[in-house]
């Protein structure tokens, strides 16, 4: 499966306090003894699976990301308290099956959900448990909108103009038959609005959410396409994010 775009892990890490401040409710929701084996699935730069941590003081932690750059961000961050893997979600094979799976801001960004939860239930014990978040039906609908209003102009249309985007957000009717279908024996699913506006708007949509687009723009236009989709989205400048919460229980062994 390839990476739906690349990223600066270094970067992420000092721009993503709000993506943090909504994992760990997700990580506050995963109920724990303290002695598991967790697999954070999409571990990012390690903020969130440092707080994952913190819940398994006799337990372990795997954290897994496609991206070369963000796993090396996250060692810088955790060191060898952690066992960081850079591995796709999707055909993921641990070697061991693990107590419960944890993801926060990860799962829009794989096209193919079906094989995601496929992927998820066979690296999850019998009578495990997902708990997860990431972005849902209409998340961010008013930044793509501004977006693709700024695409429309001369200098980024070549680039952009018809592109869809590498996003799947997904709706929480569909995405409970997915987990159903792949196994898991129960599956709560829920749309959450959480809007944030970011202390360095500029810097925020550039690194988090613009990035997918300026990979398709060449070096001199990334600053203006910004400061097009910052015109657009006026002041202050806020984020529509809309999450997507997933709780599934693996069920016993059959």
């Amino acid at each position: 499966m390839a990476i739906a775009r690349s990223w600066d892990g270094s970067s992420y890490d000092r721009l993503s306090s709000p993506m943090e401040a909504l994992g760990r409710e997700v990580v506050a929701r995963l109920e724990l003894r303290g002695d598991e084996t967790v697999l954070d699935a999409g571990c990012g730069s390690g903020r969130v699976t440092e707080a994952l941590l913190e819940r398994l003081p006799h337990g372990r932690v795997i954290g897994v990301d496609g991206s070369p750059s963000m796993i090396e961000a996250a060692r810088e961050r955790l060191g060898d308290r952690v066992d960081l893997r850079v591995a796709d979600l999707v055909g993921l094979d641990l070697g061991e099956p693990v107590d419960a799976i944890l993801s926060t801001a990860t799962f829009h960004w794989i096209a193919d959900h079906d094989a995601l939860f496929r992927s998820l239930r066979a690296n999850l014990r019998d009578g495990g448990r997902l708990v997860a978040q990431c972005g849902g039906k209409g998340n961010i609908a008013r930044v793509h909108a501004a977006a693709a209003a700024a695409a429309e102009d001369a200098r980024f249309a070549r680039c952009l103009s018809g592109w869809r985007g590498p996003w799947n957000f997904a709706g929480p009717e569909e995405t409970e038959a997915r987990l159903l279908a792949a196994g898991f024996a129960d599956a709560r699913c829920w749309l959450e609005e959480r809007p944030v506006t970011p202390p360095k708007p500029p810097q925020y949509l550039r690194t988090i959410n613009l990035g997918a687009h300026l990979e398709r723009l060449p070096d001199q236009l990334h600053q203006p396409f910004v400061e097009a989709v910052l015109e657009r989205l006026g002041d202050p400048v806020t984020i529509d994010y809309v999450r997507l919460n997933i709780d599934a229980d693996a069920g016993a062994a059959a």
